[in-house]
């Protein structure tokens, strides 16, 4: 799904792609440095170094609003569990979120590619922080590892987090949801809280260019256990997507295109 033409003036005034010019630069040189300078809180306990690697997102956000003027608002925090483990389905649009998880919810595990782990450094960090490494090329297997270290995660009481479209996904482009999310549903009976954003309006995926402006993360009521996995896959769809596709209008982005339904061979067609 392309850009409005709205949202395609606004990323390329020259505001704008100096503002990410700027940004790029200041956070890729601040990423680096970290990444070398804090080797040493691998020592730490785990939970320590997660506290340092709030501290370094905090920084990054910092840079957002400093130099790209973009901020962040946060609605429905009610409906996040205070205590225990939970499932939160979110919704992947761009790299924006995965650096905001630790500073939206506490200490959160979340389900990522096997092969990141073994990326030089940023790998070593993730194993450290005892993420849910998925190896997909197992097939079958995958889901059989994937609710194995999401049952070690759920024994911590810490937040699983996964994407159930799989992969970033461009606003106004729609691709199915997948079946882990639901499967992790039934085998754990935790609750789904879906989480719907509109980050991608402002900082594209793959993008060079990032605007200025408020994202907005909503946390929706949750799913509670209960349903079958066909119908729990559905209901976040449903919700997800609807609640996802409101923020994206409100901050001008456009709403999703959805695949037409098929109509069974032989069966009539609907009446209008």
């Amino acid at each position: 799904m392309r850009d409005t033409s709205i949202q395609k003036a606004l990323s390329k005034t020259p505001m704008t792609v100096t503002r990410s010019l700027l940004f790029n630069i200041a956070f890729f040189t601040w990423t680096t440095v970290c990444c070398f300078g804090l080797l040493w809180m691998l020592l730490l306990p785990r939970r320590q170094m997660v506290h340092v690697v709030e501290w370094y997102l905090r920084t990054v956000y910092f840079l957002e609003r400093a130099i790209l003027g973009l901020d962040y608002e946060v609605r429905g925090l009610e409906n996040v569990p205070r205590n225990g483990s939970y499932i939160l389905a979110a919704k992947h649009q761009s790299a924006w979120e995965t650096m905001k998880l630790h500073l939206l919810i506490d200490d959160p595990a979340i389900i990522l590619k096997r092969e990141l782990l073994f990326l030089p450094i940023w790998g070593w960090y993730a194993a450290k922080a005892r993420m849910i490494a998925v190896d997909r090329s197992a097939r079958g297997r995958a889901i059989g590892s994937m609710i194995e270290g999401a049952a070690r995660v759920k024994s911590e009481g810490r937040p699983i987090v996964i994407f159930p479209q799989g992969t970033r996904t461009a606003v106004g482009r729609y691709l199915p949801y997948r079946v882990g999310v639901a499967v992790l549903y039934k085998e754990l009976d935790l609750p789904i809280v879906p989480m719907a954003l509109n980050s991608g309006v402002y900082w594209g995926r793959r993008s060079f260019r990032k605007r200025s402006g408020r994202v907005l993360v909503e946390f929706l009521p949750p799913i509670e256990p209960g349903l079958g996995r066909d119908a729990a896959l559905a209901e976040l769809e449903t919700r997800l997507e609807a609640a996802t596709d409101r923020l994206v209008v409100e901050a001008g982005g456009p709403p999703t295109e959805k695949p037409a339904k098929q109509v069974p061979q032989g069966a009539p067609a609907a009446v209008p």
